[in-house]
């Protein structure tokens, strides 16, 4: 092979590791505490934390957070026993509790579409666990040992918070060794041992991009132990222990030309994931793209990595859709120095059996700072009607005035982009026989 198609294959393989990666650094930031802290977003492995109100402008752990529900989330590490989930009867609440793999499909998921108001216990077991299952569990079996749980639970607001905070209170994980069938026996242990080293400052998909390909792969290599890949991936696999990367290999087995090659793929890594962005995004109706296929993504692995870098935590289409717009009707991009107007006319909000919003992004993927603390709205907020019945939701970086401030999405001064999040969509979303009005610029 010559050095350029070396190069490339160091892409392709820098790509198909992203996922693992990127949930072995974000898991370290995430986890380093020696006991449960929701004021930082933290918890050790093995426990839940809870954001008890929605992200602001601070948070930059996930991109692409959402402010339409309240998370607890809890990294998993399963090498050693399973863990039991318990959870509450959520009554009429919208809820889910969608379960990623290391790789970043989603393994299995419980929530209000399949279960209803309630469901569980659970046993979540990893591939290597093999023992009895006690009674009254059921099981949710994960093809790896780390795994990220991201339970959301709809809320309408600040005065909905503390409903909502029960319910997170009574959202537990407990190692099978101590379950006695009553989950009000067992407290996670609070001095858990804290790593050295981990970076709580840098967001962790920073760091991933500042990995040099000797830490890259040496990473990916570490984390394949455990966390196997996918049968299906035998033979790109194959392909790639050319350049030395395999579960448990070691760079220090590599020359110097080799580890060369691992650095040139890893400074073309981030810069690839930004032009498969972009060619995703060129396919638009309206000047929406709409991204179907999430958290199932097979040997599609430029599509996995591009979800994990612009919206890790993707769920399955048959829980939520994602329609994204970077650009105006005119396709011109978005940009908060011109205002814009999304109008859905009577009966043509998006149809959903659960619920939907549109949610504002700066151009890194995070929240954008405004004076309302304001990140997204729609059809639990309260927006004003037109006589007609239709909608129309201003979105831009000046305050609209006082008429139109409730139907208004604040805008950051520059670039922006926009999701119109779909919460249990119906068919017609899932079919396309529905899509998106375009944004439509109004100066």
């Amino acid at each position: 092979m010559t050095d350029e198609s070396m190069e490339q294959l160091a892409t392709e393989a820098w790509l198909y590791g992203y996922p693992l990666v990127t949930a072995a650094v974000t898991k370290d930031a995430m986890t380093a505490v020696p006991a449960r802290d929701d004021a930082r977003r933290k918890a050790p492995v093995n426990q839940f934390c809870s954001m008890r109100t929605t992200p602001d402008a601070s948070f930059t752990e996930v991109v692409s957070p959402n402010a339409d529900t309240l998370y607890t989330s809890a990294w998993l590490d399963l090498s050693d026993e399973p863990l039991v989930l318990t959870l509450p009867d959520f009554g009429d609440r919208f809820w889910m509790v969608p379960i990623l793999d290391a790789w970043s499909d989603v393994c299995a998921v419980v929530g209000r579409r399949a279960y209803g108001p309630s469901a569980g216990p659970f046993l979540i077991a990893g591939p290597s666990w093999s023992g009895a299952v006690p009674d009254g569990l059921t099981v949710l079996t994960s093809p790896t040992a780390v795994n990220w749980i991201i339970a959301r639970y709809a809320t309408s607001g600040p005065s909905d918070f503390a409903a909502v905070n029960k319910l997170q209170d009574a959202t537990r994980l407990i190692p099978l060794s101590r379950w006695t069938g009553d989950p009000d026996d067992y407290s996670p242990p609070t001095d858990v041992p804290v790593p050295a080293g981990v970076d709580l400052t840098t967001a962790p998909v920073d760091q991933v991009h500042a990995l040099s390909g000797r830490d890259y792969f040496a990473l990916l290599n570490r984390m394949m132990v455990d966390n196997p890949p996918d049968p299906a991936d035998a033979p790109f696999l194959g392909r790639l222990a050319a350049l030395g990367v395999a579960p448990g290999a070691s760079p220090d087995d590599l020359s110097a030309e080799e580890l060369a090659v691992l650095d040139a793929g890893a400074r073309r890594g981030p810069e690839t994931l930004r032009e498969l962005f972009a060619r995703a995004e060129s396919s638009k109706a309206d000047g929406w793209a709409v991204h179907r296929g999430l958290g199932d993504y097979g040997t599609d692995y430029a599509k996995r990595a591009v979800i994990t870098r612009y919206g890790y935590g993707a769920n399955l289409d048959a829980d939520a859709l994602y329609p994204h717009a970077t650009t105006d009707s005119d396709g011109r991009p978005l940009d908060g120095s011109h205002t814009y107007v999304l109008h859905f006319d009577a009966g043509q909000t998006p149809p959903v059996d659960g619920f939907w919003s549109l949610t504002m992004m700066n151009e890194r993927q995070f929240f954008a700072d405004n004076p309302l603390d304001r990140y997204a709205i729609g059809d639990r907020s309260d927006m004003r009607t037109n006589p007609d019945g239709s909608l129309d939701i201003y979105v831009q970086h000046e305050h609209p005035g006082p008429d139109r401030e409730s139907n208004w999405l604040p805008a950051p001064a520059g670039g922006f982009n926009v999701f119109l999040r779909l919460y249990w969509p119906r068919e017609a979303a899932l079919t396309g026989d529905w899509t998106p009005p375009a944004l439509r610029r109004t100066d």
